[in-house]
């Protein structure tokens, strides 16, 4: 963050007035601005695809926000993107759980199968492979999510036709 804060040069993106109308909506749930913070970034990523150093600095001059604080703040949460990503973003659970039936199989079918890793984008953007600690799912593991749907019991032949069931969409 410290390039961010110490780069003049970059040109903070404006808000769209669709997010502002949306961050100014999330302001009436919250006791103060600084709560809005988190809220603020999950708005930009929903008209972005994801969070820009350029977008970060917008809401942080909006909310009137340290952009150090916006960026604790996005980096712990594992939700808010700060790179772009692909369309869709395919959440695998690494947890106890998941793990002892069987994702690092199924992570590396992905990797081979998509040919990215974690953290990696598709050379069509169609897909993003994300860890996560856990999707609360334990007794149907090994768990997935892809968007707002969530798989469960998965398999490698599972796993085939979900993404040939994206991929057609796309």
């Amino acid at each position: 963050m410290n390039n961010l804060i110490a780069t003049t040069a970059i040109k903070a993106r404006q808000l769209t007035d669709e997010e502002i109308h949306e961050i100014e909506h999330e302001k009436t749930h919250y006791p103060y601005t600084q709560a809005v913070g988190l809220e603020a970034l999950k708005i930009v990523q929903k008209y972005q695809g994801w969070v820009s150093d350029e977008s970060l600095l917008a809401v942080s001059e909006y909310l009137n926000i340290s952009p150090d604080e916006l960026e604790g703040v996005a980096t712990f949460f594992n939700m808010i993107f700060r790179r772009p990503v692909g369309k869709n973003v395919i959440l695998l659970c690494d947890s106890v759980a998941c793990w002892m039936l069987g994702c690092d199989s199924l992570k590396a079918h992905f990797t081979k199968t998509l040919g990215i890793d974690y953290g990696e984008t598709t050379e069509d953007d169609l897909f993003t492979l994300i860890p996560v600690p856990c999707l609360g799912d334990c007794d149907k593991a090994p768990v997935m999510m892809i968007g707002r749907e969530t798989y469960r019991n998965l398999t490698t032949d599972k796993i085939d036709e979900i993404i040939a069931e994206y991929r057609s969409k796309n």
